[in-house]
């Protein structure tokens, strides 16, 4: 008897050294890198989908439904496991209580109601429990991930009640009309594809996917491993330069003496600088699991009129696009892509009813806000998006409608210039509403704001209020066009 203790007690100790042994060893890692270790296993957890991907097209593909739902739960709960430990309870709890809204309150706008107060009255109750003045990654991560889907499957299961011809287009591809079990609602929610840092997809394409329809050759596996590998190499790219960049260009130095102390000019460059590089920890997660959804299949997008099949349904990036606009809607247009399809389609197009784009706008940005989280930087942050993009909509329409602006605007030999001037407008501002996005609290960015006088906001308000003024002075009557003509 004693001797059986004594080797549980041996086998224990063993297990508890080895965990601690494994812990040391990527906290090591993490400090090597400059990261923390909960960045190091997120990364981790990210590139785990490859092998469950070519896992998943070696032995599951055209298999029973029921294994593909059991093999996305497990791999899912075990990469939440991985990250969070016991607290992946909460995600666990929330796909319940979805099912059983589901099944209770059946198609109904009390179901969608509901789901949407359960849902993220629960994300924000984890906000206020575990926000902290910097960034932490902890279970509110994926979770915040996790209410869209939820949000959006009640949506579309509503929607599959309604008379077909009652359905825009758009509403008719995405409602449900099965009933989905409790199986595949966890399948659907904790694909390791997409789990902890999106992409946003719907619970007819995850469907898609499980028959094994997402394939560019009807009755085969998909021939998209090249694809795949292209989005990993990219996201590799920025993931090395992010890697090289990080300890020279950080949010903490916006908040030091040094900063305070430069110049005007410095300060605004650095925070042009920074703003776009910043962004790029974003798009190295988007790209790799990109990479892991086309590989899986999920990804596919049909074919182009050529017959090539397009694998860019889970693009949460338009690369080319983002590197090279110099306008703020084109970053917007290329950035976290169907994380803003998701807010269009469910939430902007939804309250057509007020009978004004621009309010709608502004609640969908409100909604944006919050779904990020509790702190006041946030709220800044979209308030500034929303105040750039209606300014900047008001000087495009100003440069197309008066001639003399647009003769301007069209001569070639000045078209470096007014990009150059664009692209330093665009990124010190896309850098200013960002300070508040990754500072935080009001103390931090506040601070930084008064560091450069509130430039973007003095900029930004002053426009707002001149160029109606200018379009005035700038822009003929239509009756004088005609004189004109």
């Amino acid at each position: 008897m004693a001797s059986a203790a004594e080797g549980d007690m041996e086998a224990e100790l063993t297990r508890g050294l080895l965990w601690d042994f494994q812990d040391l060893s990527l906290n090591k890692l993490a400090t090597s890198l400059g990261a923390s270790e909960q960045a190091l296993r997120l990364i981790i957890s990210i590139f785990l989908g490859y092998p469950f991907a070519l896992f998943y097209r070696r032995y599951l593909f055209y298999k029973d439904s029921y294994l593909i739902h059991l093999f996305h739960t497990f791999t899912g709960l075990s990469i939440a496991y991985y990250n969070f430990g016991t607290q992946l309870y909460h995600s666990l709890l929330c796909i319940v209580l979805q099912f059983l809204i589901l099944r209770l309150m059946g198609r109904t706008i009390t179901a969608v109601l509901t789901t949407f107060c359960v849902q993220m009255g629960y994300l924000l109750a984890g906000y206020y429990n575990t926000a902290t003045g910097t960034y932490d990654i902890k279970w509110t991560m994926p979770h915040c991930v996790l209410t869209l889907k939820l949000i959006g499957l009640a949506i579309d299961y509503y929607d599959g009640g309604k008379d077909q011809k009652s359905l825009t287009s758009e509403q008719q591809i995405y409602a449900i009309r099965g009933v989905p079990s409790l199986l595949e609602i966890s399948g659907f929610s904790y694909f390791y594809g997409a789990f902890l840092v999106g992409p946003q997809f719907s619970m007819n394409h995850y469907m898609k996917l499980v028959r094994g329809e997402l394939t560019d050759v009807p009755g085969k596996i998909p021939n998209s491993t090249i694809p795949a590998l292209r989005r990993l190499a990219l996201g590799l790219v920025y993931l090395v330069g992010y890697t090289l960049l990080s300890p020279h260009i950080t949010e903490d130095y916006l908040l030091s003496d040094d900063y305070e102390n430069g110049s005007f000019w410095f300060r605004c460059m650095y925070m042009l600088i920074w703003g776009k590089f910043v962004l790029y920890k974003y798009v190295t997660c988007w790209l790799v699991t990109e990479g892991v959804c086309i590989l899986t299949g999920l990804g596919f997008n049909g074919l182009d009129e050529y017959g090539t099949a397009k694998w860019d349904a889970c693009a949460n990036m338009k690369v080319w696009l983002f590197e090279t606009t110099p306008r703020f809607t084109g970053t917007i247009a290329s950035f976290n892509i169907n994380t803003n399809a998701w807010v269009a389609r469910y939430f902007f197009k939804r309250l057509k009813f007020l009978g004004n784009k621009v309010l709608s706008q502004g609640l969908s940005l409100l909604f944006l806000a919050l779904w990020h989280g509790l702190h006041s930087g946030y709220l800044v942050c979209f308030q500034m998006e929303f105040l750039i993009v209606i300014v900047e909509r008001q000087a495009a329409s100003l440069i197309r409608d008066s001639p003399v602006l647009s003769r301007l605007a069209s001569i070639t030999v000045l078209q470096p210039l007014y990009y150059l001037a664009q692209q330093t407008i665009h990124w010190l501002f896309m850098g200013y509403s960002m300070t508040a996005f990754c500072l935080f609290t009001w103390d931090k960015w506040m601070k930084v704001y008064k560091s450069i006088y509130f430039l973007g906001h003095v900029f930004f308000l002053s426009l707002l209020f001149i160029l109606p003024y200018v379009r005035k002075v700038m822009v003929p009557r239509k009756e004088k066009l005609k004189k004109m003509e």
